[in-house]
């Protein structure tokens, strides 16, 4: 019983997990400065995100498992190709993240709905639907198309413009010109989480066919990208910063010494084996900016 837990508890990846949680952290903050948040739609909007997160890590276990590209690969061994979980149980376990994802994102859109009015409300519906259908689709189906170097694009919309941007919206008047950079911000650190991860991976992806933007761009070319992702994405919160005129939310620097350890690392080791820990460094990274950036933000506003 208790192994059959903890191997469930590792196929969820809880080290993803930061960055489902970080979009909606900065897009709460958004909200508190015109005295919209509402922690109800908060909570939700964290618990239907992790939920997702959940459903893609478990799409992403089958499908790999199902592709082979888990056969060689380094880190963590995966559920379904290591035998510990059935194709068939992990398909039930993804119907279930799946349904419970439905139903906590339509609580939240219930909750929202005074806020936002039926016509944001639809909109939202169909973008949630569309949120479960990438979560799947990365790895699981006929074409997934994260094996057609489509990952990045789709990782920068769905974790930083939907995740900041839609979170902000469902607390309803919303500034949206103060939400780009803050989304694109974090849109760019979650896309150097899957760099990370297609570098570390490279070899195993080549062999099995997987096309990645860190396969096109080669190995200095991806440690180049991976550095611009996370520069640029501190120079546009930095920059929302110097906009809004609210220097609290500086503390967003408090995730700057994982950053900047996360890139040295990367700039000098580009092992799989010494790739592989800082996926959960960069990812505590991305999560303690965001939160630095709220907590200054909730200063800034008292």
């Amino acid at each position: 019983m208790f192994n059959a837990l903890k191997t469930w508890v590792l196929a969820l990846r809880l080290r993803t997990l930061p960055l489902a949680v970080s979009g909606i952290t900065v897009g709460g903050a958004l909200a508190i400065p015109s005295g919209d948040f509402d922690a109800a739609i908060f909570a939700l909007a964290l618990l239907t995100a992790v939920f997702l997160q959940i459903l893609s890590n478990l799409s992403n276990d089958l499908g790999d498992a199902r592709s082979g590209v888990d056969k060689e690969r380094v880190g963590e061994a995966r559920a379904v190709q290591s035998g510990r979980i059935s194709a068939a149980q992990m398909l039930r376990g993804i119907y279930v993240a799946g349904g419970l994802a439905l139903v906590s994102g339509i609580a939240l859109l219930a909750l929202a709905y005074q806020k936002i009015g039926l016509t944001p409300i639809v909109i939202f519906l169909i973008i949630g639907l569309l949120c479960i259908a990438a979560a799947v689709g990365y790895t699981c189906g006929k074409r997934p198309y994260g094996y057609r170097g489509l990952g990045d694009i789709s990782v920068f919309i769905f974790f930083g413009l939907v995740a900041v941007g839609g979170t902000r919206i469902l607390f309803g008047h919303s500034e949206l010109a103060h939400v780009v950079a803050p989304a694109i911000a974090v849109g760019l650190l979650s896309v150097a989480v899957l760099n990370l991860n297609n570098m570390r991976d490279s070899a195993t992806d080549r062999k099995a066919g997987k096309t990645t933007v860190a396969l096109w761009l080669g190995q200095r070319g991806a440690i180049v990208y991976h550095i611009a992702l996370i520069i640029t994405a501190l120079a546009a919160l930095s920059l929302h910063v110097l906009l809004v005129g609210q220097p609290w939310q500086m503390l967003l620097l408090v995730g700057l010494p994982l950053l900047g350890r996360n890139i040295f690392a990367v700039a000098k080791h580009t092992e799989s084996q010494q790739l592989d820990p800082q996926m959960k460094i960069l990812s505590l990274g991305t999560l303690l900016t965001a939160v630095g950036f709220a907590v200054g933000t909730v200063i800034a506003c008292s």
